[in-house]
């Protein structure tokens, strides 16, 4: 019993070690490398070393995969934002000035802050300080009474429509394809990522759900939500029932910008990142208290520097540029270390806009 058993089983063996043994031109495949539209950078190189040190186990710099958590800013981060203005206040524009289901009955402050934006993309006129609570306040009203399925499927359906100054691109496909690839270098490292963003915590959901970021993985501006019977009663004293949805409110209850960042980023993620990215004065908080982990960490900063593929100020963005490299951030330029921007076919336009 014992050698009819082995004889096959050493004949096996030997087959697999002469096969092995035998095929001199054996290849072992390469490594896959992630970052086919970026050109070589200051950037990519640190963000590179970074992850090899940070998963080396023999680094002193060796960092448990539980806390390789990373977070990204939305809009201008790997959202495009210059069409001509944030994706969530064109979405408020056209909400409250061309909808024509909502136009005549949004409240007159609502309106005037729609107003406010129109004049600031068609005429360039400034936008009153602190408008981004302003905003915040008046999209809060607009949208309330959707329930989240209704949303969702509203801001899809405008993302669907054509960006404006641009060519061959809807606003939903307008990801900076570059930063999409830090996404797979991130997590085939092990990382963990979060989008921390200023704009509408749904209206991230509604727009990273196409390249599979989880909802539980965004964290944004928020509404107060309640149940669609709940009424007056608190959610402490009222049940919902098997069939109810819940709806959006017109009541705030954050906007998530600079410090506020952080203490959402505690509140839901309970850890300090380790790599934070971010394009703008908003993103410094969140970039700070990164910098303060006692693990080794690192910021970066995206410019908007590419006046030829984007509608960027490339003056203000080199301005830029020098503030965060005093501050301490690794500096990504869109024009000298990206490929492309949206992908092959995307063309940048001039603006176009209907009647006032």
């Amino acid at each position: 019993m014992k050698k009819t058993f082995l004889f096959p089983l050493i004949v096996a063996l030997f087959g697999v070690f002469c096969s092995c043994s035998e095929d001199d031109n054996y290849v072992a495949p390469a490594p896959k490398y992630y970052f086919s539209l970026w050109n070589q950078c200051e950037a990519l190189t640190a963000l590179q070393e970074y992850v090899e040190d940070v998963t080396n186990t023999a680094s002193k710099n060796y960092i448990k995969p539980q806390d390789r958590i990373a977070t990204f800013d939305m809009d201008g981060t790997f959202v495009g934002e210059l069409y001509p203005s944030y994706f969530e206040y064109n979405l408020l524009e056209y909400r409250v000035l061309d909808d024509e289901a909502y136009k005549d009955v949004a409240p007159d402050d609502v309106k005037e802050t729609a107003q406010e934006i129109r004049n600031f993309v068609r005429h360039g006129q400034a936008l009153p300080a602190h408008f981004d609570m302003k905003h915040a306040q008046a999209a809060a009203k607009a949208y309330a009474g959707m329930t989240l399925a209704e949303f969702d499927t509203y801001v899809k359906a405008y993302a669907a429509k054509p960006a404006n100054g641009f060519r061959g691109m809807t606003y939903g496909q307008s990801f900076y394809k570059p930063m999409l690839q830090v996404f797979d270098y991130l997590r085939a490292n092990g990382f963990t990522y979060y989008v921390v963003s200023g704009s509408d915590r749904f209206i991230c959901r509604a727009l990273v759900d196409a390249i599979g970021i989880e909802p539980n993985r965004v964290i944004g501006m928020d509404v107060k939500l309640r149940s669609v019977s709940q009424g007056d009663e608190t959610g402490v004293n009222y049940t919902m029932g098997r069939e109810e949805n819940l709806i959006r409110t017109d009541e705030l209850i954050i906007k998530n910008l600079k410090t506020n960042k952080v203490l959402q980023i505690t509140q839901e993620i309970g850890k300090v990142p380790v790599l934070s990215f971010g394009n703008s004065s908003g993103d410094c908080a969140m970039h700070n208290f990164c910098l303060s982990s006692e693990h080794r960490s690192a910021a970066f900063m995206l410019i908007a520097d590419d006046d030829a593929r984007d509608h960027a100020n490339r003056q203000k963005a080199l301005s830029l540029a020098d503030q965060w490299r005093e501050a301490g951030y690794h500096v990504i330029s869109m024009r000298d270390d990206f490929k492309t921007i949206y992908g092959e076919g995307v063309e940048k336009t001039d603006f176009t806009f209907g009647g006032e």
